[in-house]
């Protein structure tokens, strides 16, 4: 079918001119601007029509109707088919369906419905479409800013135009984001290439530059966690290890990891009474031989203070419900480099070393950085190693 027809790069210019000041309409129209967007920046084009699409079309003139999909529309309003599933066949399917709006709703109200869906969405006071273009729809970080350069907001996005666009289109319904929007002077962005880098880089900016309307992350100068030890009558009992004696990703036998001792302790307290653990045995309280603890007066103890089970039970219980939250050992010899777009991230020992655009660098990181140990990191990189990036660690380095 295609046999001896022109390539996109041959039509792409005359193709532009066509569409210029004109409504990109498609049914389902992110899947197909996306692939002319793509192809016209493959040749350095910026194509950015207003798009319509005609599934969010049906859904507001026609909200009575439980699907919208176009062999739904074509059986609800007996559309003529030339030829399905194919270009200029579902195009006329489209024109015809414009006509059963029109017919259905008027042509005033159809372009009144139409201005609502393609609209440009109303610009905070402070900042102006120039800068709001310059924004690359790639992945990244954006940083909005208040008066005198003051950090408002931090976020993160595999397209950061579109995403900052969608805070001023909330703007209008959502009260949050009206008020962020009222605020904004200026807005700065940090291409990352990858999203892994990105989640990483958010992390840090937010701890870094503490914006007012982010939640705050906490840094992890009092991690904690806790380590089973046996007393010296043989029973097995939590005790908190803090951070100057944590070697996180080579210490076995750590569990939780917590921004603080109150953190911990009140972890503990909550599995005790979940699990109907003693709280004398788990340290939380005194322990005097042959009384209960307090817990087991109130019926939330199952009496191994007492007796009434084993300790070797209720040790088994203690581990089970810990082991839950056991910290996993680094699953590697040494520093690991994942591939994140065209930058490696460097790790060791779940803590990020920096980013590395070559061998050279990749090395001078794994030999000159400190490890510096962040719990919002870790649980970033955990979650990576386990899932999206499992696949991609693409060299080991012993130290």
């Amino acid at each position: 079918m295609v046999s001896g027809r022109p390539v996109f790069d041959e039509i792409a210019t005359q193709l532009k001119n066509e569409l210029d000041g004109k409504i990109f309409v498609a049914h389902n129209a992110r899947f197909d601007f996306g692939f002319i967007k793509a192809s016209f920046k493959r040749m350095g084009i910026d194509f950015r029509p207003k798009v319509l699409c005609t599934v969010k079309l049906s859904r507001l003139l026609f909200p009575e109707q439980s699907r919208h999909n176009l062999d739904t529309i074509i059986e609800t309003h007996k559309l003529l088919v030339s030829a399905r599933h194919r270009a200029l066949g579902d195009a006329d399917l489209l024109l015809q369906f414009w006509r059963v709006c029109e017919k259905s709703v008027g042509k005033e109200k159809l372009l009144a419905v139409v201005d609502e869906l393609v609209g440009s969405p109303s610009l905070p006071p402070h900042i102006n479409q120039d800068l709001v273009d310059a924004i690359p729809d790639t992945t990244g970080c954006y940083i909005f800013y208040g008066e005198n350069k003051a950090p408002l907001y931090i976020g993160k996005s595999i397209s950061m135009r579109t995403r900052v666009m969608s805070h001023f289109n909330s703007a209008l319904t959502v009260q949050k984001e009206m008020k962020l929007s009222q605020q904004v002077h200026d807005i700065e962005w940090i291409e990352t290439g990858g999203e892994l880098a990105a989640l990483i880089l958010e992390s840090r900016l937010i701890k870094e530059r503490m914006p007012s309307t982010n939640i705050k992350l906490r840094n992890s100068k009092d991690l904690c966690a806790w380590t089973l030890t046996k007393n010296s009558t043989g029973i097995s009992k939590p005790t908190l290890v803090t951070h100057k004696n944590l070697q996180l990703g080579i210490q076995d036998n750590l569990y939780g990891l917590f921004y603080s001792k109150r953190e911990a302790h009140g972890y503990l307290a909550a599995i005790a009474k979940k699990h109907r653990l003693c709280e004398a045995l788990l340290g939380l309280e005194a322990l005097v031989d042959g009384r209960p603890c307090f817990a087991f007066q109130v019926k939330k103890c199952d009496g191994a203070c007492i007796g009434l089970i084993d300790i070797e039970t209720h040790t088994l219980r203690l581990k089970t419900v810990l082991n839950l939250f056991k910290v996993p050992l680094w699953p590697f010899k040494g520093a690991v480099a994942i591939k994140d777009g065209e930058k490696l991230i460097v790790l060791n020992k779940w803590c990020y070393l920096g980013m590395a655009s070559d061998y050279d660098e990749l090395d001078e990181l794994v030999t000159l950085s400190q490890p510096k140990f962040d719990l919002d990191i870790y649980k970033i990189i955990k979650k990576a190693l386990s899932g999206s990036h499992k696949d991609k660690v693409i060299s080991c380095f012993a130290q």
